[in-house]
């Protein structure tokens, strides 16, 4: 879903932690309509990345109860903050969903990115 609509390359979107990461999704009807990745680090800092949301149904809540459950997530396994690259376009999600931006903008597989934080305790 994110490498095609983005025009990332698949090589470029694997980084071999995946068997270590909580994979959460969001199904509607029977169809996945929304994912993230979840990796708790031993140092207190959840990173949260492949966020996605299918097109037909952004708007709609799932990206914000997606990042409701991650939250919950990290917070049970002992994480003080989520830390995640948010692209420019989709940063409105993450704003209202109480995530700060820590840094500048910068260029991630040709899309502007800002990193955010959020705060568990």
């Amino acid at each position: 879903m994110f490498c095609v609509e983005q025009g990332v390359a698949v090589n470029a979107d694997r980084d071999g932690r995946d068997h270590e990461a909580a994979q959460l999704v969001a199904e509607l009807d029977g169809r996945i309509v929304g994912t993230c990745r979840l990796l708790l680090d031993a140092d207190g800092v959840a990173r949260l990345g492949r966020m996605a949301v299918s097109r037909s149904v952004r708007g709609r809540g799932v990206g914000a109860l997606l990042l409701e459950e991650a939250d919950r997530l990290a917070a049970d396994h002992g994480a003080d903050r989520i830390l995640l690259h948010a692209q420019v376009p989709a940063r409105g999600v993450y704003d209202r969903a109480g995530y700060v931006p820590v840094s500048g903008v910068f260029v991630e597989e040709g899309i502007d990115h800002l990193t955010m934080e959020k705060r568990l305790a």
